[in-house]
């Protein structure tokens, strides 16, 4: 009886939990919220830590009315999205429910738009962790990492994605950074699946809205030519001379067959499907660009205002990043060579990254939206809700990373210390602009952290897989 009653135990501790009932949880929770947002007006929509000049729903809904009153919608400095956005969701924030503007159907495509997210992560969250336990596998060290039985990688990212405060914060807030984020999650999953087409649409249209994904270049090219992220290479080729010292012996071809096939030379065919795909999508959409601004300035107009203004921080409204106060207080004599420093921060720290994180090009991608996120001219928390939702497609790796708790309560802290810093400031006059941006530098210095701490902890991770796979005569040594 006794032994029944703990096995019973051990099957009820074992018991999976289940991913769809969350799934659809969070989005009954989002669509109570929505609602509760437009009867109890939270005007949500407000707060510079989830809406910028960029995703603001408002200037979007300005926009359209200046085009739809024969006006250029760049006129003035409201609008400064794309002409596409534009024609395909204005329609929508001048939709009326019960004789009143209402943004009700522009807040359901955005919980559709993460709900699409958190499939896709979890889709990719499959495909790297068969890669994952293959290659474990092949180094024999297939029982030293067991899967989880209760949630899978990419279960616990697409949950984290849907559950995170700052993703359902963003949805219900009118930003769209939801469906930027969609767009960047569609390339990563195309990446990870080598579907090239899907790829290449998801960087070029994410790239489109927000300048910044483009970055991701580097980690598609390596995920299509290389495969998805493995040990390093020359693990296998340790292992496979440590069990035959002649490769030509029927053993000896095996493990060599078998790396091959898990870890195939690197294809310049997909990457060349790639480019010429990301060629054709982006002549497409400067197509479709240049005839909906044909009569407003042409392309020229259209990139003045999009990345012009996305390069020249043009708008210094507050916001969670550190660029807005630092161009408020610095010399106007001094601005370019400024503007200069903070965009090649990130250009500087793109190849050592690639160099030393190519065998990892999914991870490398992770620290890639970490960082522009944290360095772009207008950020918001829904930024910061990618990343960490993708950072949960590594916690076998991460498991031993440290700080991770100290983390945690910071992220806790500070998002809630940035509002009430921002209603010090602005609504009861007790504060100034160095209350609120203090948070802002807090925030920037926990995603360093975060950044320096991940990328530490998967050299490490990649260092103890080189140990224990290492021969035993090396290890007796």
């Amino acid at each position: 009886m006794e032994s029944g009653e703990r096995k019973s135990e051990t099957e009820t501790q074992k018991k999976p939990l289940r991913f769809w009932p969350w799934t659809i949880s969070s989005i009954i929770f989002r669509l109570i919220l929505i609602y509760a947002s437009e009867t109890l007006n939270f005007n949500l929509s407000s707060r510079p830590e989830l809406s910028t000049p960029l995703t603001s729903l408002r200037r979007l809904a300005e926009g359209y009315w200046l085009k739809q009153s024969s006006l250029s919608p760049y006129a003035g400095s409201m609008y400064h999205g794309s002409p596409l956005l534009l024609s395909v969701l204005g329609p929508l924030t001048a939709a009326r429910v019960g004789g009143q503007s209402s943004h009700l159907l522009f807040s359901f495509l955005f919980v559709l738009a993460d709900f699409l997210s958190a499939i896709l992560i979890r889709a990719t969250g499959k495909i790297l962790q068969s890669a994952y336990s293959q290659h474990l596998k092949l180094l024999g060290l297939g029982k030293l990492f067991k899967v989880s039985e209760r949630l899978s990688s990419g279960d616990i990212a697409a949950l984290v994605y849907l559950w995170n405060p700052l993703t359902v914060l963003t949805c219900v807030g009118s930003s769209t950074t939801p469906i930027e984020n969609f767009f960047v999650v569609l390339c990563i999953y195309g990446a990870c699946a080598r579907l090239v087409p899907l790829a290449a649409f998801g960087l070029v249209i994410a790239a489109h809205l927000s300048l910044y994904p483009a970055v991701l270049v580097l980690p598609v090219i390596f995920l299509l030519g290389h495969g998805t992220d493995a040990p390093p290479r020359k693990l296998f080729l340790k292992k496979d001379s440590s069990k035959t010292m002649n490769p030509s012996t029927k053993i000896g071809a095996q493990h060599v067959e078998m790396t091959n096939h898990l870890l195939p030379p690197f294809s310049w065919r997909m990457v060349t499907h790639f480019l010429l795909w990301a060629s054709f999508w982006s002549s497409y959409i400067l197509i479709l660009c240049a005839i909906s601004v044909k009569q407003n300035g042409g392309l020229r107009e259209m990139f003045k205002r999009t990345y012009g203004f996305i390069l020249t921080v043009e708008d210094l409204t507050p916001n969670i990043g550190v660029q807005w106060y630092f161009f408020a207080e610095v010399f106007d004599f001094f601005r370019s060579f400024f503007l200069i420093v903070f965009h090649i921060n990130i250009l500087f720290m793109i190849m050592p990254l690639a160099i030393r994180l190519k065998h990892r090009p999914c991870f490398l991608a992770f620290v890639y939206i970490a960082i522009s996120s944290m360095l772009k001219s207008y950020p918001s928390v829904g930024d910061s809700a990618l990343y960490l939702s993708l950072l949960g497609l590594f916690v076998n790796e991460l498991a031993d990373m440290h700080f991770s708790f100290f983390l945690f309560c910071g992220y806790i802290g500070v998002n809630l210390l940035s509002p009430i810093m921002h209603n010090l400031w602005i609504w009861r006059g007790t504060g100034n602009a160095n209350f609120y941006y203090a948070t802002a530098m807090a925030y920037a210095c926990f995603q360093i952290i975060l950044v320096v701490e991940s990328v530490s902890t998967m050299l490490n991770h990649d260092r103890m897989l080189s140990k224990l796979s290492a021969p035993e005569d090396e290890n007796n040594k």
